[in-house]
C-alpha cells in the first residue's frame, strides 16, 4: 500500500511498520481498522471473561 513501509529486523522478519500520514490521510477507515488489529493483538494474552458473567455482573450494577 502507498505510504506503509515494512522495517525487517536482522532475521529479514518484519519487526515495525511505519506509515506516512500524508499518504494514507484519505484512507481513514484503513488507518482505523489497522489500529483496531493492534489493539486486538496486543491484548491476545489476556485473560478472557464468558460473556455470561460479564451480562451478569452488568445486571447486578443496573447497566443492562
Amino acid at each position: 500500500m502507498k505510504g506503509v513501509t515494512f522495517i525487517e529486523d536482522k532475521a529479514k522478519k518484519r519487526r515495525y511498520m511505519q506509515i506516512d500520514m500524508k499518504a494514507v490521510k484519505d484512507d481513514r477507515e484503513w488507518i482505523q481498522d489497522l489500529v483496531d488489529v493492534l489493539i486486538a493483538e496486543s491484548r491476545r494474552d489476556q485473560k478472557r471473561i464468558p460473556w455470561s458473567v460479564i451480562k451478569e455482573e452488568l445486571k447486578r450494577e443496573g447497566r443492562l
